[in-house]
């Protein structure tokens, strides 16, 4: 579940990652890097290219302890393999669309109540380390 930044006059929600008080354990993917096909621009279609991407998801304990079991946990590689499915569907045109899919999926596990998306082109635009997207999305009460 999301909270409101009470420090500022803001309607922004921030994601509780790990936060004891509200039995919510984050679970990461950190710089994955990937080739997609992804682009509005001629030069960008028919082809590849490298991309990075980082997932961040609350996810809410649902048990007091997970009994060391993958069942009872958010797997990171089937977060990663989802990912490679979406990509494996063929031409994405904006990192805006990717972004939006990888979130949706993620949300699809009842387990996970938020989710932080970064897509990032790694050579869009010369001279820039990278250029791309970060959205956020969580499941309403």
């Amino acid at each position: 579940m999301a909270y409101e930044d009470n420090r500022s006059e803001t309607n922004v929600m921030h994601l509780p990652y790990a936060d004891a008080t509200r039995s919510v354990r984050h679970v990461f993917i950190r710089d994955f890097e990937t080739n997609a096909e992804i682009g509005v621009w001629d030069h960008e279609k028919g082809s590849t290219q490298k991309i990075r991407i980082n997932v961040d998801l609350s996810v809410r304990e649902d048990m007091d302890h997970h009994e060391d079991q993958l069942d009872n946990v958010v797997c990171y590689n089937e977060i990663v393999t989802n990912i490679k499915d979406i990509l494996s569907n063929g031409h994405i045109n904006l990192v805006e669309t990717l972004a939006e899919k990888i979130a949706a999926m993620s949300l699809e596990n009842n387990r996970v109540i938020g989710a932080r998306v970064k897509i990032e082109k790694l050579e869009a635009v010369e001279g820039a380390l990278s250029v791309g997207v970060e959205i956020e999305r969580h499941k309403s009460a």
